[in-house]
């Protein structure tokens, strides 16, 4: 069993237009409503994979409902979410139809109590010793502690089991030093982490800073990991183009289902650069293209990084 953790989750709604343009109004053609936030598009996706996978984090109000009976349709996801007061947040994302672009609106959470993260918290305690691997993920919702991360790897930690670690900001800067054992930051939260601007040195200046393995999804240059095994780069035979949200949520899936299944580093790394590639190709997060996945894994190059940073 995997555990996910979204302390902001929301509901995704999905609009699709013909051409989105400013100071205009606009014929939907389609509207999606998925489950969402980083770590249950993550589930969706392991769920995919064939691993089961609990889900846990805060839901509140109709929203929440909404989602967690949305979630209930999903095959090999256990739902143990905590409830709070505030209402579970929206994002809103609408794809142009013409360019293939996304437009994303996130709102920003429900204010949680000092009670209700204290009741997170016991909750994720017991949970944490009965699974194999914990992926901590997203954004912090008002209320929770900047270090809010940081103590919850360092409960997995204490429990013996692996943790990844995928935020931003403040919140990544935290975790990362209660030593992650993999930290998957895309290329702005790299810089921002490192103030690093070259990936391979930003990449192992984040390792540095506490994280045993950094896989860092760096958009059409793929994926660059450097791990205590070596330091190797991911990319596509020809770049892709579509809807990007939840490309780094699936390889956050591939990472964890290659860590749990115990698969060397190239191996975990091909997966995953697959998998977020056919992601881009669906139209909404928490998918991906099956034949697709299936056909890069043949096609994917995974090289070992030799310069020197």
């Amino acid at each position: 069993m995997i555990l996910t953790v979204t302390l902001n989750t929301a509901l995704d709604i999905t609009y699709r237009v013909r051409s989105l343009r400013p100071h205009a109004s606009h014929r939907v053609s389609e509207v999606v409503e998925r489950p969402g936030g980083k770590g249950l598009n993550v589930a969706r996706v392991l769920a995919a994979l064939g691993h089961e996978v609990t889900v846990t984090g805060f839901t509140g109000g109709a929203t929440g409902r909404t989602v967690q009976e949305q979630l209930t349709a999903v095959p090999g996801l256990v739902d143990a979410l905590v409830p709070v007061t505030g209402p579970t947040r929206r994002t809103i994302a609408v794809v142009d139809e013409r360019s293939g672009d996304t437009t994303q609106l996130n709102e920003p959470g429900p204010t949680v109590t000092p009670a209700e993260w204290s009741a997170f918290q016991e909750a994720y305690e017991d949970l944490v010793p009965s699974v194999s691997a914990v992926a901590l993920c997203g954004s912090l919702p008002p209320g929770v502690p900047v270090g809010a991360y940081a103590g919850l790897v360092r409960t997995a930690k204490a429990a013996g089991v692996p943790v990844l670690l995928d935020t931003s900001g403040e919140a990544l800067r935290r975790g990362v030093a209660a030593r992650p054992d993999i930290l998957k930051p895309n290329a702005e939260e790299l810089s921002e982490l490192t103030g690093s601007h070259e990936p391979l040195r930003a990449t192992q200046d984040a390792r540095r800073r506490g994280a045993r393995s950094v896989v860092a999804t760096l958009g059409k240059d793929g994926l660059l990991a450097v791990t205590p095994e070596g330091r190797w780069r991911a990319t596509l035979p020809t770049p892709v183009s579509g809807n990007p949200t939840g490309a780094g949520d699936s390889v956050v899936a591939a990472l964890l289902s290659g860590l749990v299944r115990q698969l060397p580093w190239p191996t975990r790394l091909t997966h995953a650069a697959a998998l977020s590639a056919a992601t881009v190709l669906t139209p909404t997060a928490g998918d991906f293209d099956r034949p697709t996945y299936e056909d890069l894994l043949n096609r994917v190059t995974v090289t070992r990084e030799t310069s020197a940073a």
